[in-house]
């Protein structure tokens, strides 16, 4: 009932500390720090190291794995288990029965025949130690105290005393194994207690620390509420600016469509200008120039009409520059180009419109999103704002719904009580300790009894032996070694078989248990027997959960608590503590955002204030196709500043002219004709060149006149196109934009709470009510029972069980020896004189 009640507290307490499972957050929610839950350090170190005897350990096991190699029967100790073995022998006739009996003696099989052979040296060695006695109180079996001399008398005699001396030695090292046994069971033992005491408060630990595990879960709430918080009072720039940039896909292009025709509008003014001023400069200058080449041909032909110039040398060169004198003359005609008076006229009027400052009134209203959603989503901040402090009040209660704490003094109050009862022991378990060690030490000291007998006997025996004595005149030394040996002999008969007799009572106990017990447990394989189903209650397939929740489907296996206990995870996972109360369906996301979600489901934006084109700049727009820019005939222009300002050009007919006049010979026509070369380039100079200039001027602000103008309605129509479709979908059709940035930013805000129940979740698996003290528990009864006190006995029985096996050569070889030490009664003399040999029998 204790134990049934603790795990009870530990259910009640899994109530309170659980939390459901959340999905991970979603990527807009920022990462929130919940801190480190708090927790202790557990004293206890379940780990046992022997130290050097635990090379005596090791020999055992090997020893052990020798008679029982067979691995732990799994099937068989299950079957032997589940068996229902009765008294009446009808059951033991059972073929079931009968097949599992053999299947046990089979695998005891090791055992068995170890056990027979102890038990054979324990009934026949006093039978023979009797035998031996009363033959030898019949001058039989050496008993005689006649000693016939051979010529190998020393060497047997060295070689008897050598084995024997290593056969007591043997039993020495023995000894020595099963006192350091003794001893350490003893050392151990002690240790206990401080193995108890770290367990116990460990335990406390636990018990204590909890309440303030579950009181900072339950605090952390605050963090994530807090960032909802947060998010909530800047929905204008969260939930706002994501509307804003989504609509802002179709409103800014169509804003900056407009923005840029009113660009076009200005430069489409300034080409007009350049047009206007360049082409009445371009007319004043062609009749300037057309003027100045007719002097120049005047002149020319005048002076080319001079009687120098049509005799001589003269003739040919001037009939030459006659002939050329028909290029010189205007290229082309700005009289015939049309003016854009008028259009920069209507062009003027429409600037008069600033449409660039509507358009920047269209930019403004509709950055106002932000501040507009809001404004329009102040009450429903506020009503989730009020949901989360319910939520905070439901955890805050939940966590209060069970008693945890008078739970928790219970199970301290248990683990007072039963501290003091295990204290109440020791007294007791110190007594029965002392009086094992006792009794121990009395076998060890039957062993050395023998072995001083031996050893004493073989010291007084070698010291006092003399080569030269006869067997009836040895010394007093001599004679009492071998008297000692005998001794020896008969307290070996004495004790050997309580020798025994103790040797395979421990060895079929310890034995088993180190082999059914210890070794299943380290290698976890006595676990799957204890987790058979329907091994401990034909009706539970699992007993832990058929015990505690009465539902044995549950996969809960001492392998499993073992295992999570081990790794120091949460009593809630541990135990599926989950199975009595499932608080993932309370704390779980979902829960507890429905009411958040349908708060969200009230948001309603209106975006239809926003104006993005007043109507004044549409207006603006349309006149701007009427302005007649469009109509302006650019062929004209085109084809008059394709052409040149002359004919020719005026460098390269002055300088032909001037290669004609070299010529010449020198006099007033080849300086006449110079000076009119000279007149010409002073008019390319100062005429030519700045008309080019200004028909380059002129020729740029035609092609961007024309460029602005090429489907100049379509473009504005376009233009006025995308600005309705951007107002249309803030006025009539952003709903599906503001409902899908909304349910973002709802999932954002419920993020938080995924994070939240996320890191509960994980802090109840790993953190929350560690139960490395349970798993602390189990590896400590291990190592009081296997490490300490198993390990022990079976060192114990295996040094004496050695000493108790040379015991027999050591009877063999103290009787053999004997001979040779003590003094007899009769001689046989052997004379070496003749060759023959003759005896001579002497008393």
């Amino acid at each position: 009932m204790p134990g049934k009640v603790a795990l009870l507290f530990l259910c009640c307490w899994g109530l309170a500390s659980s939390q459901p499972p959340a999905p991970a957050p979603q990527p807009q929610s920022e990462t929130l720090d919940f801190g480190f839950v708090p927790f202790g350090v557990y004293e206890t170190i379940a780990h046992y190291e022997p130290g050097p005897i635990g090379i005596l350990f090791h020999m055992v096991h090997a020893f052990l794995y020798v008679v029982q190699p067979n691995p732990f029967p799994t099937d068989l100790v299950t079957k032997v288990a589940q068996s229902k073995f009765a008294s009446v022998q009808a059951e033991y006739q059972k073929p079931e029965n009968v097949v599992l009996t053999l299947q046990t003696i089979y695998y005891e099989m090791g055992f068995i025949v170890c056990a027979a052979l102890g038990l054979l040296f324990v009934f026949l060695v006093p039978l023979v130690g009797l035998c031996f006695c009363m033959c030898r109180c019949c001058d039989n079996c050496g008993g005689e105290m006649h000693q016939r001399q051979r010529k190998n008398a020393d060497c047997k005699r060295a070689f008897f005393a050598s084995l024997l001396f290593t056969t007591s030695l043997f039993m020495t090292l023995g000894v020595l194994c099963a006192y350091a046994a003794n001893q350490n069971l003893t050392t151990q033992l002690k240790g206990v207690r401080k193995l108890v005491n770290t367990n116990i408060r460990d335990l406390h630990m636990f018990a204590n620390q909890t309440p303030a595990q579950i009181e900072y879960l339950v605090a952390q709430y605050s963090t994530a509420k807090s960032q909802v918080i947060s998010d909530l009072n800047n929905i204008g720039p969260l939930l706002g600016v994501k509307i804003h940039e989504e609509l802002g896909k179709e409103v800014r292009p169509a804003l900056d469509g407009a923005l840029n025709m009113a660009g076009a509008m200005r430069e489409t003014k300034e080409a007009l200008e350049n047009v206007s001023v360049t082409l009445e400069v371009l007319q004043e200058g062609s009749s300037k120039l057309d003027f100045n080449l007719s002097l120049v041909l005047s002149s020319l032909n005048a002076t080319l009409n001079d009687p120098a110039c049509a005799v001589g040398p003269a003739a040919p060169v001037c009939a030459s520059i006659r002939k050329s004198l028909s290029q010189l003359g205007i290229g082309a005609n700005f009289s015939g180009l049309p003016d854009v008076s008028e259009q920069l006229a209507k062009v003027n009027d429409v600037l008069k419109t600033d449409l660039s400052n509507i358009v920047q009134k269209g930019y403004s209203s509709f950055n106002d999103t932000p501040a507009m959603v809001a404004a329009q989503t102040k009450n429903v901040v506020t009503n989730i704002k009020d949901m989360l402090d319910g939520v905070g009040t439901n955890i805050t209660n939940f966590s209060r719904m069970f008693p945890v704490e008078a739970s928790l003094s219970n199970f301290t109050k248990y683990i007072i009580h039963t501290q003091s009862k295990i204290e109440d022991f020791y007294p007791q378990i110190d007594q029965m300790d002392f009086y094992r060690w006792m009794c121990c030490i009395a076998l060890c000291c039957m062993v050395v009894l023998i072995l001083a007998f031996n050893f004493l006997g073989m010291l007084c025996g070698i010291g006092g032996y003399d080569k030269h004595a006869s067997p009836t005149t040895r010394g007093c030394v001599s004679n009492t070694g071998g008297n000692l040996l005998m001794a020896g002999v008969g307290f070996s008969f004495i004790f050997s078989w309580v020798l025994m007799g103790v040797v395979v009572a421990s060895f079929v106990v310890g034995g088993n248990l180190e082999k059914l017990v210890c070794e299943p447990f380290e290698t976890q394989q006595l676990f799957k027997v204890v987790d058979t189903p329907y091994l401990v209650n034909p009706a539970w397939r699992n007993f832990i959960p058929g015990f505690l929740y009465d539902n044995s489907e549950i996969d809960l296996t001492v392998e499993n608590l073992y295992r999570n206990c081990k790794k120091n995870k949460g009593i809630y996972s541990s135990l599926h503590l989950d199975n009595i109360f499932n608080v993932t369906s309370f704390l779980n996301y979902s829960v507890y955002t429905e009411d958040v979600s349908r708060a969200f489901d009230d948001i309603r934006v209106d975006l239809s204030s926003i104006v993005l084109l007043e109507s004044e700049g549409r207006h603006n727009l349309i006149s701007f196709t009427k302005t007649g820019i469009v109509e302006i005939n650019y062929a004209l222009y085109t084809d008059e500043l394709s052409k040149a300002v002359t004919k020719v050009d005026l460098l390269s007919f002055s300088n032909e002219l001037d290669a004609q006049t070299d010529k010449l010979p020198r006099g007033a026509l080849e300086s006449a004709l110079r000076g009119h070369a000279s007149s010409i380039r002073q008019i390319h100079g100062q005429q030519v060149v700045p008309m080019e200039q200004s028909m380059s001027t002129l020729n740029q602000s035609v092609q961007l006149l024309q460029k602005t103008t090429f489907d100049l309605p379509n473009k504005v129509n376009d233009v006025l196109d995308t600005i309705d479709a951007a107002q249309f979908l803030i006025s009539k059709n952003a709903t599906h934009v503001i409902n899908q940035e909304t349910d973002k930013y709802r999932q954002s805000i419920v993020g938080y709470f995924k994070q939240y129940t996320d890191w509960v979740k994980n802090s109840l698996e790993m953190d929350v009510a560690a139960c490395k003290p349970f798993s602390n528990i189990m590896d400590t009864a291990e190592i009081v029972a296997c490490s300490f006190i198993v390990d022990s006995l079976n060192t114990f029985w295996f040094g004496l069980g050695c000493c108790a096996f040379f015991l027999i050569p050591s009877i063999i070889l103290s009787v053999k020896l004997a001979k040779f030490y003590r003094r007899m009664d009769t001689e046989d003399v052997y004379d070496d004189s003749s060759v023959s040999g003759t005896w001579h029998f002497t008393l």
